[in-house]
């Protein structure tokens, strides 16, 4: 047996080889307020419901207390007095729920019915439609601003579309869709329309500028999800799914009397769940308020403000249509004299101290293309590095200038190669067993079995994306499953 000390020791050794989750160094993944006391309440929080069973509130009160009392919280920051819902894990839970209401309240059965979404919505829904049986429609998005594009969307809508969804605002880019324009178009043509605002949602609440219409209030909007890990400063994981509708919100529970053990009713996907996400998040709400998330939120767009305006003072890079919110996108601007690629401009800035994250070029299904880009993510501790990080970014920019991005490892742009000759198809590498899968990968120097806690074995992400732009999506989407399938088992 090993002592408390020596496992915790172990522990935060390990801890010590994460990317930093504090100080504002990685600009995704991570939301950090800059306030130490926020984390310890957290920390108390949810030390004090560590034992709790979230499945059944009956019986742990204070389940349904946290509950009631961070959808009243929510229903007040989106707008809407009369709003229903449900705590849930994170975003990926909330949309895959409100994809579930939506199918169940219109009487979809499983394996029909449709979704009809921007290109730029979150790949959640893509997870939402496999687990449900439910077609997703991408829809190109206006290539300059990265909306959702109502015209496109209209015709992608028929007799089986159950949903239709909009981004408050997307991630890759930040920007905010059209929301009433899809709120009328959800009315005329008779379909629930769901807001994704798990990113920012927390933040756009209290955005000091005002905004277009795109909450609860707009007419059409049947469903709105937020999380409360990101913006809303707590641990993962906790997210709000809000309907305007109590039906719809009740179409989403699984319930059932109908076997001998003691009767279940789930809000959610989870059965047994930990209480942490719903205590931490009550117990950040309660301390901030109004006042303390407009104050964090005015750093946010302040940083924002300063971020874009050293981007656009950069030749060779500019900034992707006209985000709204705590998180853009940057790309090469093709009109410079030198455009800098933005992957190589990461590896640049990741240098200096800062990780970015790299974003592959997409082709929509029109053949219009989302060119490659850099994405960062913007949080209140962003304020106290603001002038590194400025300088960091320039550096960075000077650096790169006139320089290669990684490219794909040699194997597999080989393998890229043989696609794009027809000497092989993307069933014949679908078909590949995990076996030889994994062969592949460590023929083409990516190896899933070395140490997760040494860094210098991390991966190379500049030329995954190479390799991801080389290959057909579906190949890329299956070797990296094996990756980190293998990554996260033991060795033999």
């Amino acid at each position: 047996m090993n002592s408390p000390n020596d496992v915790l020791t172990e522990l935060r050794r390990l801890r010590s080889t994460d990317a930093p989750t504090h100080g504002g160094r990685i600009l995704s993944y991570v939301y950090d307020s800059g306030l130490a006391d926020l984390d310890r309440l957290a920390a108390d929080a949810a030390a004090l419901v560590q034992p709790v069973n979230g499945l059944d509130p009956t019986v742990f009160g204070s389940v349904a207390v946290l509950e009631r009392d961070l959808i009243s919280f929510a229903r007040k920051a989106f707008g809407s007095a009369d709003a229903v819902g449900s705590v849930t894990s994170g975003g990926t839970e909330s949309c895959v729920l409100a994809v579930l209401s939506a199918r169940e309240h219109t009487r979809t059965p499983a394996g029909s019915g449709n979704i009809v979404v921007p290109s730029t919505a979150h790949a959640a829904f893509d997870k939402a439609a496999k687990l449900l049986g439910v077609t997703v429609h991408r829809v190109p998005v206006d290539p300059i601003t990265t909306r959702a594009d109502i015209d496109a969307m209209a015709r992608a809508v028929d007799d089986d579309t159950i949903l239709l969804v909009g981004s408050a605002p997307n991630y890759p880019t930040g920007a905010l869709d059209p929301i009433a324009d899809l709120g009328a178009l959800a009315l005329r043509r008779g379909v629930g329309l769901h807001v994704d605002a798990c990113l920012g949602g927390f933040a756009l609440a209290w955005w000091p500028q005002p905004l277009p219409a795109w909450n609860l209030t707009v007419p059409g909007v049947t469903s709105l999800s937020a999380d409360f890990h990101k913006y809303g400063y707590a641990p993962k994981g906790a997210s709000v799914l809000l309907y305007a509708e109590r039906d719809r919100h009740r179409a989403a529970y699984f319930s059932t009397t109908d076997w001998p053990g003691y009767p279940i009713v789930n809000p959610t996907l989870l059965g047994s769940k930990s209480a942490a996400g719903p205590a931490t998040a009550w117990a950040i709400a309660r301390h901030l308020g109004d006042d303390g998330f407009a104050r964090l939120v005015a750093d946010i767009a302040t940083s924002v403000r300063t971020l874009v305006a050293a981007v656009e003072g950069l030749d060779g890079l500019r900034v992707v249509g006209e985000p709204t919110g705590p998180v853009f996108a940057v790309t090469a601007d093709q009109g410079a004299t030198t455009p800098i690629h933005p992957h190589r401009w990461a590896d640049e800035v990741a240098a200096r101290g800062f990780t970015l994250q790299a974003q592959p070029e997409y082709v929509q299904k029109d053949g219009s293309v989302l060119p490659a880009s850099t994405h960062l993510t913007i949080t209140p501790a962003t304020s106290a590095v603001i002038e590194e990080l400025s300088a960091a970014l320039r550096e960075g920019a000077d650096a790169a200038r006139g320089t290669d991005r990684s490219p794909a490892p040699g194997p597999l742009q080989e393998l890229a190669d043989a696609f794009d000759a027809g000497a092989i198809t993307v069933d014949d590498a679908l078909s590949l067993d995990s076996v030889s899968t994994e062969a592949v990968l460590t023929g083409a120097g990516i190896d899933p079995h070395t140490d997760p806690a040494d860094t210098s074995d991390a991966l190379d992400m500049s030329a995954v994306i190479s390799a991801i732009e080389s290959l057909p999506r579906p190949v890329t989407a299956k070797m990296l499953t094996e990756f980190l399938a293998a990554y996260t088992n033991p060795t033999h």
